[in-house]
C-alpha cells in the first residue's frame, strides 16, 4: 500500500518560491526582486547579497551544502557544477557557512568542453553563467545530497548564446514588445507584458533494468538497434489508456512527488499506444519556467526509473514496429493580467483582436514553416516523423471546422456572418447528460493544431529539449506581429484597415491550413502542389537555419547573431554524424560479439542434429533445411558487417560538417539498414536459448 501524499503540504516544497521569497526577504529588497523580474533590469550587488543569504539559508535548512548554476548547453541535456558553500575556517577552526551575490549572478564554468560550433577554440575556456530571475531555485535531492540548483543562462566570454535559454528568453522578449502593440491597437493600456505558455506532454518508455543493460544498443544508443518484431505489438489497442501495470504505478506515484517537490504541476498519466510506453503531462507555465521543468522532467522519469529497477526510455523511436515517442508542445500567448490571445470566445467571427492573432500566427507558420520543421528535428525524430504514427514532415495548421469556415468566408467574402456551432452529444441513454459539443473536433496527425485556446505543436521529438521549438515559435509570430503593428498604427481608418489585413493574410496564407488527414499519403501530393516545403530528415533541415531569411528574421529582434546561427548548424552537422558514428559502431559490435557467435553455436547443434538424425535413418529434411536457411542469413548477416564497417570508416574519415553528415545520412544509415534486415530474420529463426539478448518480447511485456 503507498503513503498517503498531501500534494497542498509537499508541492514546490523544494523550490524558493515567491512566497518563500517575500517571508524571508526584507520588505525593499523583495520588491525590488519583483521589479526586475517584471520589468527586467539589473540588481544592485548589495541586494542580491540579501537574496543569496536568504536563499542559502533555506537551502542548508533543507539539508543542502552544496549549490550550482543550473544550465543547459548545446548538448540537449543539463549541466552542473556542485561548489560547497564551505568557506574558509574562523580563528576558531569552525565552519562557515556562506553564499555571495556574486556568486548567485555570476558562474565560471570551463566552456571548452561544450559544444560551441566554431564560436570559440578548444583553448578558449572562459564562459559565463547568469542568474535567471524569471525562474526559481530548487533543491534537487540525489545521491550526492540536496543541492541548491539555481537556473541559469550560458555565454561565451565574448556574450555569444552557449545554450537553449538564452536565445528562449531573448525570442520571450522580443514576442511581449510586439503583442503588446498588438493589445494597444484594441485599447488595452493595462497589460504590460505578453507571455508565451507553454504545456509540454512528455511521452516515455519504461523496460526492465536488467534486460536493458544486456542490450548494448540501449546502452549506448537509447534505441533497439535489432530486434524482430514480437507476435504481439500495439494492434490490439489494448494497452493506450488501460490499466496501469502496479509496477509502473509505483513508479508514476514516486515521479509526481519528485515532481511535486520541484513545483512541475504533474497532472496527467496513462498508457501511450505502444506496449510498455506511458505519458505525463503538467499544467500551463511561462514558457522560459515549462522548458526547465521539462527538463526536470526527463531527468527525473531516469533518475526514479532506476529506483524501481526500471530504464526509462526518451528515444523517438526506441522499438522498431510500434509507435515511438513525441513531445506536445502547447503554446499559448497571455498578457500578465491574465488575457489569452488565443481564447476565441464564444463568437470567434466577430472577435476581431483574436482573428488578427490567428492571422499573423498562419503567416508566421506559413512563411516559416521550413525553420518551424527544423526546430523539432533531431536524429531520433527520423525515424518517427512522416511515418503514419506522428505528424508528417510538411508543416501545416489544423483550425477545425468552425474555425476553417470563419477564415473561408473571410477570404471568399470579406466578412463572416455566420459561426457553426457543435450542437448537442446525445448518448440514448436517460441516465447519461446531454451536453454542449466542441465546435470542432481534434486532428492528432497535425504538425500545428489548434485546440480551442493554443497551439499544439505536435512534431517535437520525445528525447529534445523544448527551448528551441519555442525560440522559434516566439521568433516568428513576434515578426507576424511586428508587421501588422506598423501596418496597423498608421493607418488612419483603424477598423477597416485590421479587416483589410486580416483578409489579405488568411487569403495570401490559406494554403498552409489543412484539416484532413495528415498521415495520407495523398496528402504529401496535395501538399507539394500547394508549395508547401517537405524536409524529410533532420541533415535536411540545418540549412534552413542560415538563410538570408532566418538571419533577418534572427538579427533583427536579438535572438540569435549570424555568427551563433552558423555555430547552431556546424553542431547539428556534428551531432548528427556522431550519433550515427555510435550507432554503427555499436551495431558493429554487436553483430560481430554477440549474433554471428550465437547463430553459429545454433549451427552447429543443428549440424550435428541433422547428422544425428541422418544416422539413425530417420527424416533430416527440417534441421537441414533449417540449417540451409540459417546459414545462408548468416553470411548475408556477415557481409552486410563488412559493408557496414566500410562505409563508416569512410565517413568517420571525412571532415566535420555538412558533407560528412549527409555522407552519414545516405550511406551508413543504408548499411546499418541492409545489416538490420538479415540480423532480425536470423532472430526468428534460431532457439531462444541462443540468441545472445533480450527481444521485443522480453523488453516490452515483461514490466
Amino acid at each position: 500500500m503507498q503513503d498517503v501524499c498531501n500534494v497542498e503540504e509537499i508541492f514546490a516544497s523544494k523550490v524558493f518560491t515567491l512566497g518563500k521569497m517575500k517571508e524571508r526577504l526584507p520588505k525593499n529588497v523583495y520588491r525590488t526582486l519583483l521589479r526586475v523580474m517584471d520589468q527586467g533590469g539589473e540588481m544592485s550587488l548589495d541586494t542580491a547579497d540579501v537574496v543569496a543569504r536568504a536563499m542559502k539559508d533555506w537551502a542548508v535548512e533543507n539539508g543542502a551544502t552544496h549549490y550550482t548554476h543550473w544550465f543547459q548547453p548545446l548538448t540537449g541535456i543539463t549541466a552542473e557544477k556542485h561548489d560547497a558553500f564551505v568557506t574558509h575556517p574562523d580563528e576558531d577552526g569552525r565552519m562557515i557557512m556562506e553564499f555571495s551575490g556574486k556568486e548567485l549572478i555570476k558562474g565560471e564554468p570551463d566552456a571548452s568542453s561544450f559544444p560551441s560550433g566554431g564560436l570559440r577554440a578548444t583553448f578558449e575556456a572562459r564562459g559565463y553563467t547568469t542568474w535567471d530571475i524569471t525562474s526559481p531555485a530548487f533543491i534537487k535531492e540525489t545521491a550526492t545530497g540536496p543541492t541548491l540548483c539555481i537556473p541559469t543562462a550560458f555565454c561565451s566570454y565574448k556574450s555569444e548564446a552557449l545554450d537553449k535559454k538564452t536565445p528562449l528568453l531573448r525570442s520571450m522578449e522580443a514576442l511581449s514588445r510586439q503583442a503588446i502593440r498588438i493589445v494597444r491597437l484594441f485599447g488595452n493600456t493595462d497589460a504590460r507584458k505578453v507571455l508565451p505558455s507553454v504545456g509540454a506532454e512528455q511521452e516515455y518508455f519504461l523496460v526492465d533494468a536488467k534486460k536493458a543493460l544486456q542490450r548494448e544498443d540501449l546502452i549506448f544508443s537509447g534505441r533497439t538497434l535489432f530486434g524482430a518484431p514480437a507476435p504481439k505489438g500495439q494492434e490490439m489497442d489494448d494497452h493506450y489508456f488501460g490499466v496501469i501495470r502496479e509496477r509502473v504505478g509505483a513508479f508514476m506515484h514516486d515521479v509526481n512527488i519528485e515532481l511535486w517537490k520541484l513545483g512541475v504541476t504533474s497532472k496527467t498519466q496513462h498508457n501511450e499506444a505502444a506496449p510498455a510506453q506511458h505519458e505525463v503531462a503538467p499544467v500551463y507555465e511561462s514558457a522560459n519556467v515549462a522548458v526547465d521543468h521539462n527538463q526536470l522532467v526527463m531527468e527525473t522519469l531516469k533518475r526514479v526509473a532506476g529506483k524501481h529497477g526500471l530504464r526509462c526510455l526518451l528515444h523517438e523511436k526506441p522499438f522498431a514496429g510500434v509507435n515511438g515517442s513525441g513531445k506536445h508542445n502547447n503554446w499559448s500567448i497571455t498578457t500578465d493580467t491574465g488575457i489569452n490571445l488565443l481564447e476565441p470566445g464564444q463568437t470567434p467571427n466577430e472577435n476581431i483582436q483574436f482573428l488578427l492573432v490567428l492571422a499573423c500566427i498562419i503567416k508566421a507558420v506559413d512563411t516559416h514553416a521550413d525553420l518551424l520543421r527544423q526546430s523539432a528535428s533531431n536524429v531520433g525524430n527520423d525515424h518517427r516523423l512522416g511515418g503514419f504514427e506522428a505528424p508528417p514532415t510538411v508543416i501545416s495548421i489544423f483550425l477545425g471546422e468552425q474555425l476553417e469556415d470563419v477564415v473561408t468566408q473571410l477570404v471568399e467574402t470579406g466578412k463572416a456572418d455566420s459561426l457553426k456551432e457543435g450542437g448537442m452529444l446525445r448518448t440514448g441513454v436517460s441516465t447519461l447528460p446531454d451536453f454542449v459539443k466542441d465546435a470542432t473536433d481534434r486532428n492528432r496527425t497535425s504538425p500545428f493544431a489548434f485546440t480551442g485556446n493554443k497551439f499544439e505543436f505536435r512534431m517535437v521529438g520525445s528525447e529534445d529539449s523544448i527551448g528551441s521549438p519555442n525560440t522559434i515559435l516566439n521568433a516568428i509570430v513576434a515578426e507576424a506581429f511586428c508587421e501588422a503593428a506598423d501596418r496597423l498604427e498608421q493607418a488612419e481608418d483603424f477598423d477597416m484597415a485590421v479587416h483589410d489585413l486580416i483578409k489579405e493574410y488568411m487569403t495570401r496564407h490559406q494554403r498552409i491550413i489543412f484539416n484532413g488527414n495528415g498521415y495520407a499519403r495523398e496528402w504529401v501530393e496535395e501538399a507539394r502542389r500547394r508549395g508547401l516545403p517537405n524536409i524529410p530528415s533532420m541533415v535536411e533541415t540545418v540549412d534552413t537555419l542560415t538563410t538570408a531569411k532566418a538571419i533577418r528574421l534572427f538579427e533583427k529582434f536579438g535572438i540569435f547573431t549570424e555568427a551563433e546561427l552558423r555555430s547552431r548548424a556546424e553542431i547539428l552537422y556534428e551531432t548528427y554524424a556522431k550519433t550515427i558514428n555510435i550507432e554503427a559502431l555499436t551495431m558493429i559490435d554487436m553483430a560481430n560479439k554477440q549474433i554471428i557467435p550465437a547463430v553459429i553455436r545454433f549451427a552447429r547443434s543443428l549440424a550435428d542434429t541433422t547428422l544425428a538424425v541422418r544416422e539413425a535413418g530417420g527424416d533430416d529434411s527440417v534441421a537441414s533445411d533449417l540449417l540451409k536457411a540459417v546459414t545462408g542469413k548468416l553470411s548475408e548477416t556477415k557481409q552486410a558487417v563488412e559493408n557496414l564497417l566500410v562505409e563508416e570508416r569512410k565517413a568517420s574519415a571525412m571532415p566535420r560538417g555538412k558533407e560528412q553528415a549527409f555522407r552519414y545520412r545516405e550511406r551508413v544509415v543504408a548499411a546499418m539498414e541492409a545489416l538490420r534486415r538479415p540480423a532480425d530474420e536470423l532472430e526468428g529463426m534460431v532457439d531462444k536459448e541462443y540468441w545472445p539478448f533480450p527481444a521485443y518480447a522480453d523488453l516490452l511485456f515483461e514490466v
